[in-house]
């Protein structure tokens, strides 16, 4: 997983509310076990509207996507996180977000923040006109160029997780001179429990 400190470039001025995970990525994309290529399928059928802000040109390529309430509400699909991280999407700025959602975005280096709807509807003029946007994780504030500026909370052991770039795996490798330690001693110190394993 990528650390991620600073994000900034365009918007996708979405704000649609109740963005569920059948949304962000339709069932039939769900056969695969792979992170990658599912960008494709991504928004499908916000998407097949002709005029929709996620094909839009002016948005591609951009790192923050500024949705409604409730984004990610729905199935708990890790799907979803993957596609949206496909996309190119690191950062989600909404009022609130999905509990399982928000914990399948950091586990996939996906920044979620939370403002307040007057904070978002700010940042959504903004990303319409163009303009930048601007996501510091250290300091927890998204900044615009017209001097706007909003901090936002995320919970510590998240934060370090996405700044330190570790998911899961990445956080037990970390301490796998711990692991390696505790192994060899339970080893000399419980020799019993390794009958019948090859060491």
């Amino acid at each position: 997983m990528q650390p991620l400190t600073r994000v900034e470039g365009r918007a996708i001025p979405l704000g649609l509310k109740n963005v569920d995970t059948d949304i962000i990525i339709p069932a039939k994309w769900l056969k695969t076990i792979s992170r990658e290529g599912l960008g494709v399928g991504a928004f499908e059928t916000l998407r097949a509207e002709p005029g929709n802000v996620i094909d839009d040109p002016a948005y591609a390529g951009a790192p923050v996507l500024i949705a409604g309430d409730n984004f990610g509400c729905g199935s708990s699909r890790e799907h979803a996180a993957w596609a949206l991280g496909d996309l190119g999407i690191r950062v989600v700025i909404a009022p609130s977000f999905s509990d399982i959602f928000s914990g399948n975005a950091v586990k996939n280096g996906i920044l979620p923040v939370v403002l307040p709807q007057q904070a978002v509807d700010r940042l959504l003029e903004v990303a319409r006109e163009g303009q930048p946007i601007s996501v510091d994780l250290e300091h927890q504030t998204v900044t615009t160029p017209y001097q706007d500026r909003f901090t936002f909370n995320l919970d510590p052991f998240r934060r370090e997780c996405l700044l330190g770039g570790l998911d899961e795996v990445g956080l037990t490798m970390a301490r796998g001179e711990a692991i390696s330690t505790f192994e060899a001693a339970r080893t000399s110190g419980q020799p019993w429990l390794m009958r019948g394993t090859a060491i």
